[in-house]
Order: structure tokens, then sequence, then C-alpha cells
């Protein structure tokens, strides 16, 4: 299984504070990135939504919904490099969710 099989909407991603990775859509500062997040739901820090996991009180790096593009579970511990993000065009091929 290569690692476009493992993508998955984001609508499907574990919303319970578990960490997992997520493909950060490409922007004016750059192209797409791997990141390591969890959804938080919110504290005195900040609102509900997505975390970077490097997150700490007083630096909280947040993810609008829009931002990310898709997600997979972490990978087992024998992985010795993060995955490539996902460069399709149409959300519509993730993990079969076209068809």
């Amino acid at each position: 299984m290569d690692d476009t099989d493992r993508w998955r909407d984001m609508a499907s991603a574990p919303r319970d504070g578990s960490r997992i990775l997520v493909t950060i859509r490409p922007s004016e500062q750059g192209p797409a990135e791997v990141d390591l997040a969890y959804w938080s739901n919110g504290d005195q820090f900040a609102a509900e939504g997505w975390r970077a996991s490097d997150s700490s009180p007083g630096h909280i790096i947040e993810y609008a919904e829009p931002e990310l593009k898709c997600w997979m579970p972490m990978p087992s511990a024998n992985r010795t490099s993060m995955p490539s993000p996902w460069e399709g065009d149409d959300e519509q091929e993730l993990h079969g969710s076209g068809i």
C-alpha cells in the first residue's frame, strides 16, 4: 500500500484529540506540506479546531478547515520518514469518496 491509499477526506478525521498527519493545502506562503495535528475542543488559549501538535500555551498554531486537504493515521513506529503530501487535484479521489 502506498501513501495515496491511506490519505482520507478531512470530514472523516477523528475529533477525539488523537494525533494525525494532515496535508496542508499549498498557498502563497509555500507548497503543500505534511504536519502532525490534533483536534482541540478549545480551552482558555484558543477556540475549538485543528492545532499543530507542537502548539503550546501562548503559541497556538491553528488550522482553519479549508487549509487542510486530507489526513491519515500516524504511521507505525518502524517508518522513518514522513509521507509525501497528497498532490491530487480532485478531493473526490480521496479514499474512494468519488465512487
